[in-house]
């Protein structure tokens, strides 16, 4: 096995392993934060060195706050709101070619 292959073989790794975590996170966010709070929690006991302390801490999953500012999700209020008093439908205007 040649150095081009191992490298190879490394980087689609690290690719396949970050696309399978997104669509973890994307499809079952709860349990991807539960699975991340206890990760966070095992690797920020006191008998741990202070990097796997640190990395953690840093782990910890952001708590929500139940604002709106959160951005949870869980009320449906925090997506965009229309501006002003457009309406949410625009009419179509079919205009006849000009002829040459």
């Amino acid at each position: 096995m040649t150095a081009f292959a191992v490298i190879q073989a490394i980087v689609i790794g690290i690719a396949l392993l970050l696309a399978a975590v997104t669509a973890f996170r994307k499809l079952l966010p709860k349990t991807a934060t539960r699975v991340q709070a206890r990760l966070s929690a095992a690797l920020n006991e006191p008998s741990r060195s202070a990097w796997m302390r640190i990395l953690g801490q840093r782990m910890q999953p952001k708590a929500a706050t139940g604002s709106c500012g959160d951005g949870c999700g869980s009320c449906g209020s925090c997506g965009p709101k229309p501006v002003g008093n457009q309406p949410d439908v625009q009419p179509l205007h079919f205009r006849p070619r000009a002829r040459s």
